[in-house]
């Protein structure tokens, strides 16, 4: 199995596999008739109020990445997603985050390899 990120407004591949979104709000500027997504699991985003919070501050990171693993762990969403991703070869995480490397879907990645391992 394989878990892959990539942006949202990124187009499309045959590489990507099932492209599941993991953002609480549909990204701005695409249709989602426009948009290869397989599935969405907003339910496994931060909530509202963590997102605020962080708003992609690098300094937070590593303070969003604790909140976060508090916010999500246990959380039955978090079980459904890891189910669904069981079921498949390549998964991509999508986000709309422009920093590819300090987002919620970079955590999640994380989070569910430990889950699965």
């Amino acid at each position: 199995m394989k878990i892959k990120l990539k942006r949202v407004y990124e187009p499309y591949t045959e590489a990507d596999g099932v492209r599941v979104l993991v953002d609480r709000l549909w990204p701005r500027g695409i249709k989602k008739e426009d948009q290869r997504i397989d599935k969405w699991f907003k339910d496994v985003a931060p909530s509202n109020e963590l997102r605020k919070w962080y708003n992609h501050d690098p300094e937070k990171f590593e303070a969003f990445n604790q909140k976060y693993r508090t916010e999500i762990e246990g959380a039955k969403a978090l079980d459904k997603l890891v189910d669904y991703i069981r079921q498949h070869k390549t998964v991509t995480l999508v986000f709309s985050s422009k920093e590819p490397k300090l987002n919620n879907a970079v955590v999640l990645s994380k989070i569910i390899e430990e889950h699965i391992a």
